[in-house]
C-alpha cells in the first residue's frame, strides 16, 4: 500500500521534508541562543557597578568600545573644531536636537563630543558657542551609532551642518581629518555660553550598549524561536496528512471504488464511492423501469396487432362461408 513512497514525486516530497525539518530546528535553536546570550549579558550588566561611577580613564585606554567599556568615563584633551547638529532626538519626551562638536586632540584625531541637547528644530534655535582654546573634557564613552540605533535618520538629504547619525563613517565625509570610532556625551552642562535657562544645553544621558539588555529585540528572538519550531511541526504534520491521503486513494483503487488514476473528491473516498454506488443504482433502476415500460408497450402493440389480424381473418372466413352457401343455394335452385 505504501509503495507510492518510492515514486519520483514522493522522493522529492521526502527530500524536502528531510531538509526542511533540520533547518527549522537549527534556526529555532540559533534564535534561542541569541535570546539566552542577551539574558546572560543583562545579568552581567546588573552585577557590575554603574560605569559612570568609575574613575575616568584616558580615551585611548578604553578603545575599542565594547559592552564593558561602553558608558565608562573617558578623558580627552584638545581644542573644539567643527560643529554639527543632530536633529530628531528626544529627551524627556520632548523633541529637539543634539549639539555635537569635534574635539581635535594632540595627535590630530578628532573625538565627537555631544555637548548637550536643545529643544526645537535644528537650525532655527540659537546654539551656545563652544569653549575656546585647549580644554579637557570628561564624558561617558559611547560606540558609534548605526542604522538600528534609536533616533538615527539614515534617509540623508539633511541641510548643511546637520548630521543624521553619530559615527566615524558619517563624519569622515564631512571633515578632512581622522575621527575616532566612538563619541562621548558630557554628563554635566557647560558653564556659560547660554543667554537664558531655556538656551542652556541639557546633558544627554549615556545609552546602554546594544544587545546588553532585555529589550524588544531580545523578545523578538524568543518569538522567532517559537515560530521556527512551529514550522518544523507543520512540515511533519503535512507530510503525514499527504501520506494518509495517498494511502486511502491507493486502497480505494485496489477495491475498485474509484477508477485507477482517479482521485476522490474533497468528501473522501468512501463518500465518493457511496455516492457513485447510489447514482449507479438510481441509473440502473431508471434503465430497468424504461425497459419494462418499453416491453409493456411492445406487448400491448403486439396484442393489438394480433387482434386486428384475427378480426380480419374472421371476417374473411365469414365472407367465404357466406359465398359458399350462396353458391350451393344457387346450384340447388338451378337444378330444380
Amino acid at each position: 500500500m505504501y509503495r507510492f513512497l518510492l515514486t519520483p514525486r514522493w522522493w522529492g516530497i521526502n527530500l524536502f521534508v528531510v531538509l526542511a525539518i533540520p533547518f527549522c530546528v537549527f534556526m529555532g535553536t540559533w534564535q534561542l541562543g541569541r535570546f539566552e546570550d542577551r539574558v546572560q549579558s543583562h545579568e552581567q550588566a546588573t552585577k557590575q557597578p554603574d560605569p559612570s561611577t568609575r574613575a575616568a580613564e584616558p580615551l585611548d585606554e578604553l578603545l575599542p568600545v565594547d559592552k564593558v567599556t561602553s558608558g565608562r568615563p573617558a578623558v580627552a584633551t584638545g581644542t573644539y573644531a567643527d560643529q554639527f547638529l543632530v536633529p530628531g532626538r528626544e529627551l524627556d519626551d520632548r523633541r529637539g536636537f543634539y549639539v555635537l562638536t569635534l574635539l581635535r586632540t594632540e595627535g590630530g584625531k578628532a573625538l565627537p563630543v555631544v555637548r548637550g541637547w536643545l529643544p526645537g528644530t535644528a537650525g532655527s534655535v540659537p546654539v551656545p558657542a563652544a569653549p575656546q582654546g585647549e580644554v579637557t573634557v570628561t564624558g561617558d564613552l559611547q560606540a558609534s551609532e548605526n542604522i538600528h540605533s534609536n533616533g538615527v535618520d539614515a534617509r540623508g538629504g539633511l541641510p548643511e551642518g546637520q548630521l543624521g547619525m553619530i559615527s566615524a563613517a558619517s563624519l569622515v565625509n564631512l571633515v578632512d581629518y581622522d575621527v575616532y570610532d566612538a563619541w562621548i556625551t558630557l554628563p554635566e552642562a557647560e558653564a556659560g555660553g547660554a543667554a537664558g535657562p531655556d538656551d542652556a544645553l541639557k546633558p544627554v544621558p549615556a545609552a546602554a550598549p546594544q544587545g546588553s539588555g532585555l529589550d524588544l529585540k531580545a523578545f523578538q528572538n524568543l518569538g522567532y524561536t517559537g515560530e521556527w519550531f512551529v514550522f518544523a511541526g507543520f512540515v511533519l504534520f503535512m507530510w503525514f496528512r499527504l501520506v494518509r491521503r495517498e494511502a486511502e486513494t491507493a486502497r480505494d483503487v485496489a477495491l475498485g471504488l474509484v477508477p485507477e488514476g482517479g482521485e476522490p473528491e474533497v468528501g473522501g473516498a468512501g463518500e465518493v464511492s457511496g455516492a457513485s454506488g447510489d447514482g449507479g443504482a438510481a441509473e440502473a433502476g431508471g434503465a430497468g423501469g424504461a425497459g419494462e415500460a418499453a416491453g409493456d408497450a411492445v406487448v400491448e402493440v403486439g396484442a393489438g396487432a394480433g387482434a386486428v389480424e384475427a378480426g380480419e381473418g374472421a371476417e374473411a372466413s365469414g365472407g367465404a362461408v357466406q359465398g359458399s352457401q350462396g353458391s350451393k343455394t344457387a346450384g340447388t335452385s338451378h337444378g330444380s
